[in-house]
């Protein structure tokens, strides 16, 4: 499983029928950083960063543009669509409310471009 957040939507008018009906959505993974900010207080801060490239999953839980999702992959995002084992490889399985890191003061979030990285494809 990973953390990400729905950036988008996909629609596909042609697709294997197991799929009909499944909100499609672009997701980008997110990398949780817990990086300490003040050492004699043991205070640390929860940092959410782009990982990868995105991902498109099918919407088991009905997520929206800019939520925080969790993603199952694999066979476990298989499962997801029981009765019918559907052909996919990502499904969006829970929104996420909130990120509790003991000790942490926050999360924010850092976008690749923010943080100063750059990706192949970055524009």
């Amino acid at each position: 499983m990973f953390v990400g957040r729905v950036v988008g939507s996909a629609v596909s008018t042609v697709k294997d029928e197991r799929l009909v009906g499944w909100k499609l959505l672009v997701v980008q993974p997110l990398e949780l950083l817990v990086s300490q900010i003040d050492p004699d207080r043991e205070a640390s801060r929860v940092v959410l960063r782009d990982a990868e490239n995105p991902v498109i999953a099918i919407d088991s839980v009905g997520a929206g543009v800019g939520e925080l999702v969790l993603v199952s992959t694999g066979s476990s995002a298989r499962a997801s669509t029981m009765p019918v084992r559907s052909p996919v490889d990502a499904s969006i399985v829970g929104i996420i409310d909130a990120i509790d890191v003991p000790g942490a003061i926050g999360v924010s979030r850092v976008s690749s471009r923010q943080s100063g990285e750059t990706r192949s494809g970055s524009q």
